[in-house]
């Protein structure tokens, strides 16, 4: 290839500026490098870098790419376990399930683009983590998703919040693949900088397993799917900045999606894979060629020749530095072994597919980029990859956690009344039923989906097999803005207790790190000591982070979000009478409640709920009591004693209860007996509680086990077919309330808050 070309780098094509007007006039600061990062360019190069590639080097060298201010901190995290297969460092982490299978899942962000174009910027979030999972081999199971939007009663907010459930229901129903759970939550901090996360969930064979390398010198290098357009250009680097005033002139970064496209592209991909034909696979994704092809370089040790020419493109006139960063969707990159390009083409032209060899395997490690027959881009492949400049900044406690150590929240909400605050939190969209959200995906398409959106976890039954997987997204920016420490050990617990509710064994997490501004001392040292706090919580509860994105910058106009870890966290059920849901489920069934409450509710619901603001300390995470009770509830629904099982977390004891009396249309009558006030008790918002209810014929075996763990077990009720809650506290009542009536409320919380017009339920 390169002996037909020109082998000396041009310096500018076109209007392009020169190598020394990018320097003079700094123009290398549009793409987000720094002065210092510009000079370490040059020196790789032995000379100034042209326009094609001082773009190259933006993208890869851009916080959405390399980590370059989290990697120190993001080493803390354990990877490894008995069951990993595959951690960091692929488009996927991979977990043994047994059987010769394994289970495939990421999460990663499309914050920025949602912000500035809402449907496309969640649609083709969704499909880049598809493309991620099956690029790994898998077949796609299962979608989830994690979303923060700003207070509903903006018409701003309720626009971003529509469009962008519009755009994810539009790619994963389009596409096929069942979209199972997620979380939303509303709060001011997220008002100019909503988050979306989306998470997909894959199974493979063993022997299935496929790497984004590039070996082998002479083999060639395939393009395959939708052609390059000007779609999505900086996307990386846009993403890796504030948004302000001109977030609007970015929506050209933004790309668009086609999930029919992305159909096609994913099952020619998988039947390659059960060929064995693919010696390498990626998706082209952030960055877009440029990321893929370099990075499959980079962990290859080889080298890499691309010829641009041959690249599909769907513009005329398009430049190498466009083709190179463009993001446009539903594009994977292949290498194969040399004489097998053939058997690639028919495959892509069965399934209506464009594909194209653009380039080969090279010895060395020069990255060689060809356009016109002129050479436009040779750089050492690993300064790309490897060589990305790392930074451990300046950490700052902020003022106002020293302010807020002295805050007792406890003390203003003591007097509330218990029965009239649960009446106004389960009408409140955080609280409330997300149903109008998930009623617009398609959740049972492929038939395998077991549970639902709505309990503490979803489930996906695997077909031949007497296996499920239970899986779940979770978070607390508040929590994590009051003590990052205590935020990140509960985002990880709440996680796995939530699959451990389903009749699950946790399996490991995948995280997107939603912050500020790791530039500011005090956003890094929000992120520092998060990521300190899930990295113990994962060692305690032996649940390895296998994978998962960054996503820094979230400001608008110089205000940082909330620090919002968000874990996505897969669980195995070893067999499928295993499987259980929070609702309640027959009369008489006694109720138990496992784990110490207290006085704790700094960041809670009920002091969002009652003063519109969050102060104090979030509750404390005692990681060996979490174990514990996780261990215990899993003892107890695999032995057969267990009817329904819930997480005690955001809203306390009293809306847990409302839960499971609504989703199973069902009553309790429930005493508690404490020295707590009766508003601190139900609403305290403690950790490592989880409410389980059992036949009085198993109540017995209920608290033998809890004892064998050390847990603290109470019969705090019974479950009834009279659809009230009845709840006293050391004997006096606190809540009565007609289930039917809070079902009501709940059902449409967010529907109401999405028409304030309409008038409000009585």
């Amino acid at each position: 290839m390169a002996v037909q070309l020109e082998n000396k780098v041009i310096e500018k094509l076109g209007n392009e500026p020169s190598p020394e007007v990018i320097k003079e006039k700094k123009l290398y600061r549009e793409m987000g490098l720094s002065d210092q990062e510009f000079e370490q360019i040059a020196g790789h190069l032995g000379r100034l870098p042209n326009w094609t590639e001082t773009g190259i080097y933006s993208v890869m060298w851009s916080e959405h790419c390399s980590y370059k201010n989290s990697k120190p901190l993001l080493k803390r995290f354990p990877t490894q376990g008995p069951r990993v297969i595959q951690g960091p460092g692929e488009g996927a982490g991979v977990i043994d399930i047994d059987d010769g299978q394994a289970v495939v899942f990421k999460i990663e962000s499309h914050n920025h683009p949602s912000a500035i174009e809402p449907f496309q910027g969640a649609a083709t979030g969704v499909g880049g983590i598809i493309r991620d999972v099956f690029s790994m081999g898998a077949r796609p199971v299962a979608l989830l998703n994690s979303l923060r939007f700003g207070d509903l009663r903006s018409p701003r907010v309720r626009y971003l919040f529509e469009q962008v459930v519009a755009g994810i229901a539009h790619y994963g129903n389009c596409i096929g693949i069942p979209t199972v759970g997620g979380e939303v939550v509303f709060d001011d901090a997220y008002d100019g900088n909503p988050l979306v996360n989306a998470m997909c969930v894959g199974v493979l064979n063993h022997d299935e397993l496929q790497k984004g390398v590039a070996i082998g010198p002479g083999n060639p290098v395939i393009y395959v799917g939708s052609s390059t357009g000007r779609d999505g250009i900086h996307g990386a680097t846009f993403a890796s900045e504030e948004l302000n005033e001109s977030a609007g002139e970015k929506r050209p970064a933004v790309q668009v999606g086609d999930p029919f496209m992305e159909k096609l592209l994913l099952e020619a991909c998988l039947e390659m894979v059960k060929k064995e034909m693919l010696i390498g696979i990626q998706d082209m994704g952030a960055a877009g060629l440029t990321c893929s092809s370099a990075e499959m370089a980079a962990k290859g040790g080889h080298g890499l020749e691309l010829n641009l020419d041959l690249v599909p493109q769907r513009e005329k006139g398009m430049t190498p530095y466009e083709i190179m960063l463009s993001e446009s969707q539903e594009r994977m990159l292949l290498v194969v072994e040399k004489g097998r390009e053939q058997e690639i083409m028919n495959i892509c032209k069965k399934w209506g597919l464009q594909s194209a060899v653009i380039g080969q395997v090279t010895e060395g490690n020069r990255y060689r980029i060809y356009f016109q027959n002129q050479l436009v881009a040779d750089i050492p492949v690993n300064t790309l990859v490897d060589d990305a400049p790392v930074y451990t900044r300046e950490e700052k406690v902020p003022e106002y956690y020293v302010q807020n150590a002295s805050v007792q929240p406890e003390e203003d909400l003591k007097d509330i009344d218990p029965g009239q605050a649960l009446l106004q939190m389960v009408s409140s969209p955080n609280m409330g039923s997300k149903k109008w959200v998930y009623r617009q995906y398609d959740h049972m398409v492929r038939a395998s989906t077991a549970v639902r959106p709505g309990s503490d976890a979803a489930v996906v039954i695997l077909r031949g097999t007497e296996k499920a997987l239970a899986m779940s997204t979770d978070g607390n920016g508040r929590y994590v803005y009051l003590d990052p420490v205590q935020g990140g050990k509960i985002a990880v617990s709440e996680a796995a207790r939530n699959v451990v509710c389903s009749g699950a064994e946790p399996l490991g997490i995948t995280d997107c790190l939603n912050f500020g501004n790791p530039e500011k001392p005090e956003v890094y040292w929000q992120l520092s000591k998060a990521i300190d706090g899930m990295s113990e919580a994962c060692r305690v509860l032996e649940s390895p982070v296998i994978g998962g994105n960054v996503s820094l910058y979230n400001e608008t106009k110089g205000n940082p979000i909330y620090p919002t870890p968000v874990v996505g966290m897969v669980g195995l059920i070893q067999k499928r009478e295993h499987i259980t849901t929070q609702a309640f489920k027959n009369d008489g069934d006694v109720i138990f409640l496992l784990g110490d409450t207290y006085a704790e509710l700094g960041g809670s619901e009920l002091q969002h709920l009652i003063t519109g603001s969050i102060s104090g300390r979030p509750p404390v995470c005692d990681l060996q009591k979490e174990q514990a009770v996780q261990k215990a509830v899993l003892q107890a629904i695999r032995s057969g004693y267990v009817q329904s099982a819930h997480d005690v977390s955001e809203g306390g004891l009293a809306l847990a209860l409302a839960e499971s009396c609504i989703s199973g249309g069902k009553g309790a009558t429930v005493s508690v007996e404490t020295d707590l006030a009766p508003a601190v008790c139900l609403f305290s918002e403690s950790q490592s509680r989880i409410l389980i209810t059992a036949s009085p014929e198993n109540a017995g075996q209920i608290q033998e086990i809890a004892r064998q763990y050390g847990v603290p077990c109470r019969k705090i009720g019974k479950v009834t077919d009279e659809r009230k809650l009845k709840v006293s506290v050391n004997g006096h009542g606190a809540i009565h309330q007609d289930v039917d009536l809070l079902s009501k409320r709940w059902e449409a919380a967010i529907s109401c808050a999405m028409n304030p017009s309409s008038t409000s339920m009585s």
